[in-house]
């Protein structure tokens, strides 16, 4: 088990290398300048203002002069230090600014996750277990339906029947926190932060949640059609004993799989519900530097979603041997 899990965290380093590699090429050589539009929108200057020389400079100031994989050399040297840079926008350093936002957008997200996979697994096993009953094709039209909806159509419902629209003014429809609630106790702090991202965590939440109950009662309804489950029928065991101890837990690993992708898919569509909603969480603060061509920023944001996203692979192979014994990473002799 050390073995497997010093090989695999050794291949995290290389991973990230080729992701970090393609994502800064990628990036440098989108559309758009950041120098121009730092010139023009930052600093109010006049296109016919703009000289080759003041450009030049500018490009000098951001190192932009220098060919572009001495940039991507200069970058890797200062991600080693854990410097991610400075932002073209305000010039603050980007690991500041991320350190602002990611907690808001963790919170967020966390709490979605836990709330996708404790609806999601019961509701596929119910549905699973009543298979072709009334209620089973109710749920499979409800999620079908649910999972159709785009989430940013949904948060514009959502605003509009409770957030103040035409309808109810239930919740509020815009930051994380009322005005003062920074001096609340901690207990009265915590409500009203709940109290503001109820909208965002529905619309992060429901997509996955009707995808994985989907995954989960498909996943249930093959493993009870396998060998080892007419057997245990056959030795007399209760019906819960057989779903809950033999083949939920043999369901469950195509599950663990998906819980890899979950997370950074979350941070992506944080993008949109958090600007929508006026979040100030990562997904604002990506979508505002894609904008202004903020490049150390979509690099930093870049980074750490490659990040999340290896390291939820590793957790997931390792969850692999607690839901099923049979699985080790330990080689035979």
């Amino acid at each position: 088990m050390r073995t497997y899990l010093l090989k695999r965290l050794l291949l995290i380093i290389p991973t990230l290398l080729g992701i970090t590699l393609v994502t800064f090429f990628v990036i440098q050589l989108a559309p758009g300048n950041p120098v121009s539009r730092k010139l023009q929108v930052g600093e109010g200057v006049k296109a016919e203002a703009i000289t080759k020389d003041i450009i030049e400079q500018t490009k000098k100031l951001y190192g932009l002069d220098k060919p572009i994989y001495i940039r991507y050399w200069i970058w890797l040297k200062q991600i080693a230090t854990l410097d991610f840079g400075r932002s073209y926008k305000d010039h603050r350093p980007v690991i500041q600014k991320i350190a602002e936002r990611l907690p808001v957008t963790l919170s967020i997200n966390i709490i979605s996750i836990l709330l996708v996979y404790i609806i999601s697994i019961p509701l596929g096993v119910y549905s699973a277990v009543r298979q072709g009953s009334i209620r089973d094709r109710a749920i499979t039209f409800f999620l079908f339906a649910l999972y159709s909806i785009p989430s940013f159509w949904l948060a514009m419902v959502l605003i509009y029947f409770l957030g103040g629209g035409e309808f109810w003014d239930v919740f509020p429809i815009y930051g994380i926190l009322s005005p003062g609630a920074e001096n609340y106790p901690f207990l009265k702090k915590l409500l009203n932060f709940l109290w503001h991202i109820t909208l965002p965590v529905i619309c992060l939440t429901y997509g996955d949640l009707a995808y994985l109950s989907r995954y989960q009662r498909g996943s249930l309804l093959e493993v009870l059609r396998s060998e080892f489950i007419r057997t245990a029928r056959a030795k007399g065991l209760t019906e819960s004993n057989v779903i809950f101890k033999h083949a939920l837990r043999n369901a469950l690993i195509p599950i663990i799989t998906i819980v890899a992708s979950v997370l950074p898919a979350m941070i992506g569509g944080s993008v949109i519900i958090e600007s929508i909603f006026s979040i100030p969480g990562i997904g604002q603060l990506g979508f505002e530097a894609v904008l202004s061509r903020d490049y150390p920023v979509i690099m930093a944001i870049a980074t750490i979603s490659a990040f999340l996203t290896l390291i939820g692979i590793l957790i997931s192979d390792l969850a692999y041997v607690m839901v099923d014994p049979r699985i080790s990473f330990e080689g035979k002799r």
